[in-house]
């Protein structure tokens, strides 16, 4: 597995959608869940793939219609560096700038107890 050569927040949102998945995702469950566009996103899961931190696998469902999914999943390797490189992102941020950022992205912030 290599390192990442930089840790974009679009970056960290993908790992973070992949760091809450159970099981392999589909790459537009990412999409919306990481709440960035798929021009975004795909070229980050190409780059995670590349360097060993995700595997990703075409869909075998061949009685399914449509385009064949690609389904994504952490390493072990994987796993624990982005679980690292995600709260190193997080406690490097400045106070107030995930705010900032789910503003940027149309996101409600909600705070604890439901009072924004």
């Amino acid at each position: 597995m290599e390192a990442l050569k930089r840790m974009t927040e679009a970056t960290a949102d993908v790992l973070r959608v992949l760091l809450a998945a159970d099981d392999v995702v589909w790459g537009l469950a990412i999409i919306k869940d990481a709440g960035r566009p798929a021009g975004t996103v795909y070229p980050v899961l190409e780059r995670l793939e590349r360097a060993g931190w995700i595997t990703g696998e075409w869909e075998t469902d061949d009685a399914r219609s449509g385009p064949r999914r690609r389904y994504y999943r952490l390493t072990r390797d994987g796993a624990a560096a982005a679980g690292a490189a995600v709260e190193r992102r997080a406690s490097a941020r400045p106070a107030g700038a995930a705010s900032r950022a789910a503003a940027v992205r149309g996101e409600r912030s909600v705070a604890i107890g439901g009072i924004a």
